[in-house]
């Protein structure tokens, strides 16, 4: 009998244990106690609290990491074991569950699970569509991927405010001001780390005679939140500037995030998009950036000379060429796969283990029947979820143009006493966010007042409001503004591990910032909520229905 954290049942660096205990042992039993803080936030899967089994009316949450007991049985005439016994215990009553059944018959506790090699083996109950071994990882696709820029010193890289950026980096360039002088300005960017000789940098800059224009570029920096970025390729001043990435960032290229595996939340979007540069961490720790055009000095294509070629590998481009599709039809067929609910729902288990797999009618080599049309359907929602996606990209009746009465009814400007927003109603000051430890931002809780929605805003909302949750917000700015009626659905949406809007507003609170909000930032919250409402009710997509009939 084995307990432990459960990491070993379906971690990555685990494939060998379990490869071995199949081997060994005729009979394996999970009985899986979770309570794990880090992949489901000791919760169950109905929102409950989920403690350690080690917790104690002391220590009520308990250990951080979930726990597993394996009872492992080798018998005298040996056949190594073929599946696995498995079972969840969630909740507050788990210890009670356990020894009450500590004598009903195994068969009527445990589920059969067979381990997938291609998964690594994993000991779990997984979600996993039957034919996502046959379907192309996303490298499979794409082959080309960067990490994203990590700058260390956001505190003076990045800002929301290109003005502001420019007042710090021309400082910065000018050699009339001291490294001291500099220090007590912007701290953040003389403080020398083991990988940053902060005075040697600045004093390599300065023999330059000042910034590069072409070094303040768009980044994207957070889900729905692109600022500016003063980019160096020349130096340490970023922390991991991505020198080879650089050159592959054009107009008119697109780029969508994924990561090899994920931590926690795999039934949440974990993809993100631009066309700008990305931030390394702009969802899970470790994605990659995929593009869809790589940059050749060997072409030239187009009237403009611009050189490029798509970002294939050549399985991929001979399937395009097959249905005479292109590769934006497949990039954009992949962004609808993997914001699509229902693929993430079906496949959770595996996402968490490896690259996203992307179902593909026809794929390889089938029959092209029907095939193109199929994905250029999906393509055509794709290019839906990437438009409002990207925050820089206006979205007629969502962002721009009239706006639907559904989209204007969410996230309304509002006062107490029913007055316009005006000076000072613009200053975030609720407690939404603070920095930490060096530039981190902290978020805060906030205020934000849980109602019932109101007769006119279901009115407004219509069919809408059926996938934007049984509730609704009001959104405090301060004491005094607020945004009126942001669904409950729009307000806890995650994407890549972020509570979108509230992680929004922890950057804009006035001690974060350092002023107030503009007239544009200020509706850039709605724009951002009419956004994300507008993505939930698109539902689910018009793909197969299991995911498992793309296999010719």
């Amino acid at each position: 009998c084995y307990i432990s954290n459960y990491s070993w049942l379906d971690g990555l660096s685990f494939t060998g244990m379990r490869e071995h205990f199949l081997d060994a042992f005729d009979l394996i039993r999970i009985d899986n106690l979770n309570g794990d803080k880090y992949k489901t936030g000791k919760t169950t899967p109905d929102g409950a609290p989920d403690p350690s089994i080690f917790s104690t009316p002391d220590d009520p949450v308990g250990i951080q990491v979930g726990t597993a007991i394996a009872t492992l049985v080798r018998k005298d005439e040996h056949a190594p074991a073929q599946s696995v016994d498995f079972r969840h215990l969630w909740g507050q009553a788990k210890h009670a569950d356990l020894t009450a059944t500590a004598e009903t018959a195994p068969a009527e506790l445990y589920d059969d699970v067979a381990p997938l090699l291609p998964l690594g083996l994993p000991f779990a109950d997984l979600a996993v569509s039957a034919g996502w071994p046959d379907w192309p990882a996303l490298p499979d696709l794409f082959p080309t991927s960067f990490p994203g820029v990590t700058t260390s010193r956001d505190g003076f890289l990045v800002d929301v405010d290109l003005d502001r950026l420019r007042r710090r980096v021309v400082d910065y360039f000018n050699d009339k001001l001291s490294h001291e002088e500099i220090a007590r300005r912007y701290p953040g960017v003389m403080k020398s780390t083991a990988r940053f000789n902060a005075r040697a940098v600045r004093d390599e800059l300065l023999k330059r005679g000042g910034p590069a224009e072409s070094g303040f570029v768009r980044y994207a920096y957070r889900p729905f939140d692109d600022r500016w970025l003063y980019w160096d390729a020349d130096t340490k001043l970023l922390d991991e500037k991505r020198a080879e990435y650089h050159p592959h960032i054009f107009e008119g290229n697109l780029w969508l995030s994924s990561a090899r595996h994920i931590r926690k939340g795999a039934e949440e979007t974990q993809s993100g998009f631009t066309r700008h540069m990305g931030s390394y961490h702009l969802i899970e720790r470790g994605t990659l950036w995929f593009p869809m055009w790589l940059r050749d000095d060997t072409l030239r294509l187009g009237g403009d000379g611009a050189q490029h070629s798509p970002n294939l590998s050549p399985a991929a481009q001979n399937y395009l060429d097959r249905l005479g599709l292109s590769v934006d039809d497949l990039f954009h067929h992949v962004i609808s796969v993997l914001h699509n609910p229902q693929y993430r729902a079906a496949n959770a288990g595996a996402l968490r283990m490896e690259w996203p797999r992307i179902p593909l009618p026809g794929w390889p080599d089938g029959s092209a029947d029907g095939a193109a049309d199929e994905l250029a359907a999906s393509a055509a929602r794709g290019r839906q979820l990437a438009a409002l996606l990207d925050s820089d990209t206006p979205v007629a009746g969502v962002t721009s143009g009239a706006l639907t009465p559904a989209m204007a009814a969410i996230a309304v400007p509002s006062t107490i006493d029913g007055g316009n927003m005006t000076g000072d109603d613009f200053g975030v000051t609720a407690g939404w966010g603070h920095y930490g430890s060096g530039d981190a931002v902290m978020p805060g809780q906030g205020r934000v007042v849980e109602r019932e929605y109101t007769a006119e805003e279901r009115a407004a909302l219509g069919d809408a409001i059926v996938g934007l949750g049984d509730t609704t917000y009001d959104v405090y700015l301060n004491e005094r503004s607020y945004w009126r009626n942001v669904p409950a659905a729009v307000w806890n949406y995650q994407l890549g591990g972020y509570q979108v809007l509230k992680k929004w507003l922890s950057y804009r609170e006035m001690r974060v910032l350092g002023r107030a909000l503009t007239v544009e930032e200020a509706q850039a919250f709605p724009e951002t909520g009419r956004r994300i409402a507008a993505i939930l009710s698109l539902g689910d997509f018009p793909q197969k229905q299991d995911f498992q009939d793309y296999r010719d």
